[in-house]
């Protein structure tokens, strides 16, 4: 993790003093769950949580309107950890519309045991694709996958799980693929690239479904630790 303005958290802090005109004086410490470059959007979430816990510290008084707009500047992944919950990413991702989403999910993670490049995984896929002679698809909502969020249905919602950046991420790191088996055969509902890999996530039917699904990735080579997630969550407050 950065110690410097490299830091996602050190540049939420004083783009928030500068916003407000003040001097930005504070000690961020940081407690990381999940892996650096792991694609699970964590140093989007640290930014988030700097703004958040910084605005209270230094009592700005900013609206989470006003929070958003400091958040897209960041990046386009902080302004849905600001929120959390269910959400639909449009624009590169920073504008935000809430998603209705009924009950829990079960997620399973699989860390890697290095990190990826985010723009080396988007250049293969510019790579893969013009090799093959495709285009870009136009962005849209998949309208299945918010018919089982509405619904609540693992089932459902295992089968809609799509991303784009799996064949790109798997080119560059082929034992992702074998990441991924191991969870189909542990019966995970759906598999998913988190982000633009190398972490993979599993949705199961419930919890035990997720244990079962986690003890079989625990014994992975290609598998460098697990953690399990309940979902929806919140997005950063202060505790």
């Amino acid at each position: 993790v950065p110690l410097d303005a490299g830091s996602l958290a050190w540049r939420a802090a004083v783009l928030l003093a500068q916003t407000v005109g003040r001097t930005p004086g504070v000690r961020l410490h940081l407690s990381k769950g999940i892996p650096v470059a792991g694609g699970m959007a964590g140093g989007s979430a640290d930014a988030a949580g700097t703004l958040v816990a910084c605005d209270a510290l230094w009592g700005t008084g900013l609206t989470r309107d006003e929070l958003h707009g400091l958040a897209a500047q960041l990046g386009s992944d902080v302004p849905f950890a600001l929120y959390g919950g269910t959400a639909m990413g449009t624009g590169r991702g920073e504008q935000i519309a809430p998603v209705l989403a009924r009950g829990e999910f079960h997620w399973v993670f699989a860390f890697a045991h290095e990190g990826l490049s985010t723009p080396a995984v988007f250049r293969e896929l510019d790579r893969l694709r013009e090799a093959a002679g495709e285009d870009a698809p136009s962005p849209g909502v998949d309208e299945e996958l918010l018919r089982a969020l509405r619904a609540g249905d693992s089932g459902l919602l295992g089968a809609a799980l799509r991303n784009d950046l799996t064949r790109p991420a798997t080119s560059l790191r082929p034992d992702l693929r074998a990441t991924l088996q191991v969870g189909r055969e542990a019966g995970a509902l759906g598999t998913l690239l988190s982000g633009s890999g190398p972490t993979c996530a599993f949705l199961a039917a419930d919890a035990a479904g997720a244990a079962a699904v986690a003890e079989a990735l625990a014994g992975a080579p290609s598998v460098r630790a697990v953690r399990r997630a309940l979902g929806p969550a919140a997005g950063a407050h202060v505790l």
